[in-house]
């Protein structure tokens, strides 16, 4: 009987630990064994990151620099240093450690949409520290001209003036001005109409174009007239980018004014005429090209800028005060996504940092927007919470 009873008790003490074990046993969702609602302390890393996103504990936006003078283009050195040009003539310099500095440029002439427009850096700044400017000047009979010049950039100071190409059509608008260095080593160069429709579709011209040239302005054997024209039949192109598998990407500002609208995006291929200005939108025409995807006859983006990062296609929109992402897949845009709609006014430059964060400059001190306080501004986005 003694027996018998010990044998009870020891399987009643087992059933009480089985049926505490079960109750107080959780599925992997982070609970604690015994306390339905308490948290589990698991170490987490402090940063997440993949080939093509930021960490995730970077804010959505942060304002670096502020109180700048009409930005038009900024050049990424390293982390958190940049080189900014302000439309009227001036290259800031942002240091790593937040000071600026400043180089005045005598040759710009700034007015309406002209001025000190693209920078970009040799692919081997840090071994000859050239940089290339886009800016409005004039002529020894007083037109207005742009050019391209090539400097080497140190300490400040801008030296060894190399004229890249000069005799590009200018105006009081339309002035193009955007520049980046392709995957095949050769610069690349937008130019506008300057209000001069016609000239777009003129090869002789130089306006309307997008060309292309050596680092040191010479013309590549390659290109598809033998001349610096790449493509044609542009009316004011302000954004260029390339995709992973080395396809080219361009927006394009469309018509202005009352009927304003038709911006577009074009995926560019040497040789071939995008139709400024006998067509737009959905209109054809013989051995023209029809974009990619543009904005329709009710909408303005005003596209200023272009970056490709992780399938995504992002520019800024200055009438539109929006950041832009066109969704691509192989020579299609499948979706397209609106961002910070009004929040920080006119948007132009968008640029891919080294920490594959979007890096973007606000543009409302240049008469068309509402100006806020401390503009204008160069702001930080992380693409991966937008």
């Amino acid at each position: 009987m003694k027996s018998r009873n010990i044998i009870l008790l020891i399987l009643g003490i087992l059933v009480i630990l089985i049926a505490s074990f079960f109750y107080g046993r959780q599925s992997f969702d982070g609970r604690s064994e015994g306390d339905g609602n308490a948290k589990v302390d698991v170490p987490m890393p402090s940063l997440i990151t993949s080939p093509t996103l930021s960490p995730i504990s970077v804010p959505r936006a942060t304002i670096l620099v502020d109180n700048l003078n009409i930005p038009w283009d900024v050049a990424i050195i390293g982390l958190n240093e940049f080189l900014i040009t302000e439309r009227p003539g001036n290259i800031i310099h942002i240091k790593n450690d937040g000071t600026r500095s400043s180089v005045k440029l005598p040759r710009t002439v700034p007015g309406g949409e002209g001025g000190l427009l693209g920078i970009v850096l040799h692919p081997k700044f840090s071994d000859n520290g050239y940089l290339y400017l886009y800016m409005t000047t004039e002529d020894v009979g007083g037109a207005t001209k742009n050019a391209v010049f090539r400097y080497k950039y140190s300490d400040g100071n801008l030296n060894d003036e190399k004229i890249i190409i000069s005799e590009i059509p200018g105006a009081i608008y339309h002035d193009g001005g955007r520049m980046e260095f392709g995957p095949d080593g050769m610069l690349y160069v937008t130019t506008g109409d300057a209000q001069q429709p016609q000239i777009a579709q003129n090869k002789n011209s130089l306006g309307g174009k997008i060309l292309r040239l050596t680092d040191d302005g010479g013309v590549p054997p390659n290109n598809p007239f033998g001349t610096a024209v790449y493509s044609y039949g542009h009316r004011n192109p302000q954004g260029l980018a390339w995709d992973e598998e080395g396809r080219m990407w361009e927006t394009e500002h469309g018509r202005s004014g009352i009927t304003s609208g038709m911006d577009e995006i074009n995926r560019i291929v040497a040789g071939a005429n995008y139709g400024w200005p006998d067509i737009e939108g959905d209109r054809t025409k013989m051995d023209m090209i029809v974009p990619a995807r543009h904005s329709g006859a009710n909408d303005t983006w005003a596209p200023a800028s272009a970056a490709y990062l992780g399938g995504k296609l992002y520019f800024g929109g200055l009438r539109g005060e929006a950041l832009y992402e066109a969704v691509l897949d192989g020579e299609k845009v499948v979706g397209f996504n609106k961002y910070f709609d009004k929040e920080f006014g006119r948007i132009r430059t968008v640029r891919i940092g080294p920490d594959s964060m979007l890096y973007l400059t606000t543009s409302n001190r240049d008469g068309r927007g509402d100006v806020r306080p401390g503009d204008d501004k160069l702001i930080r986005i992380n693409p991966s919470v937008l």
